[in-house]
């Protein structure tokens, strides 16, 4: 069964992924009220996939209950690092968050291979046209998430309001 992958919701993630390089690059060079600016941005693209893909008619898929974890993680994974290079989240912990998202991305493509319809090949594996079982992200994956991007929040936010040294961000960690 085809889908059609070229929805809103699909759209919104290609920018969020879009910008994380952008963002990345703004953290590294330490232009911090930037790079919050453009992560706000990037959280507001996932706010707003999720409610179109869930409220209007023909902007779900497959394909973007697929892409939209996948943007998620690279868009976290990727800034964790950048935080780490700064200094701002310890390493340990950015290991640990990236540990876990490799691993929850490798069970998505498990999960693509085991409901994809015979004949499994390399070009239909690879093809987002091909529709296979939707992922639904779990309560406590969406907690996650939201703890995930308010460490984010409060790390990239901590050198522009001057608290890079306070307990509670410590704490965070």
């Amino acid at each position: 069964q085809h889908e059609n992958i070229f929805t809103v919701p699909n759209f919104l993630c290609g920018v969020r992924i879009s910008l994380t390089p952008v963002i990345s690059y703004l953290v590294i060079n330490s232009n911090f009220t930037w790079a919050m600016a453009l992560f706000g941005l990037a959280g507001l693209t996932d706010l707003f996939d999720g409610y179109i893909a869930r409220n209007f008619k023909n902007q779900s898929s497959a394909f973007g209950s697929y892409i939209d974890p996948l943007a998620d993680k690279f868009l976290v994974s990727v800034v964790f690092l950048s935080l780490t290079y700064v200094g701002l989240i310890p390493v340990p912990l950015t290991l640990l968050i990236i540990g876990r998202d490799i691993g929850l991305i490798l069970a998505g493509f498990y999960v693509r291979y085991k409901t994809l319809p015979p004949p499994v090949t390399f070009s239909r594996y690879f093809d987002a046209t091909h529709a296979t079982a939707q992922l639904k992200p779990t309560f406590i994956s969406k907690v996650n998430t939201a703890v995930q991007l308010g460490m984010v929040t409060f790390s990239l936010a901590a050198p522009v309001l001057g608290y890079v040294e306070h307990p509670l961000l410590q704490a965070l960690w």
